[in-house]
């Protein structure tokens, strides 16, 4: 199942921006909201391992909490 953000992504699109500067809008307009997309790109941009990159996200999410469906 593919995981997308409810409703307040382009909130979060800035915050994104914010913590992963490497990340362009092109970046965040492909990603649209879905979490693997995400990962995907953190690993890309960041050299990260998927577990990394997954760690990175979920520490986020943390701070930032919001609906993934």
């Amino acid at each position: 199942m593919e995981h997308q953000i409810k409703g307040s992504w382009h909130i979060l699109k800035g915050k994104i921006i914010e913590k992963w500067g490497k990340l362009t809008n092109d970046d965040i307009n492909m990603i649209d909201g879905k979490r693997e997309l995400l990962i995907g790109v953190l690993q890309k941009k960041y050299d990260y391992l998927y577990e990394q990159a997954e760690d990175e996200v979920k520490k986020w999410e943390g701070q930032n909490p919001y609906p993934w469906k």
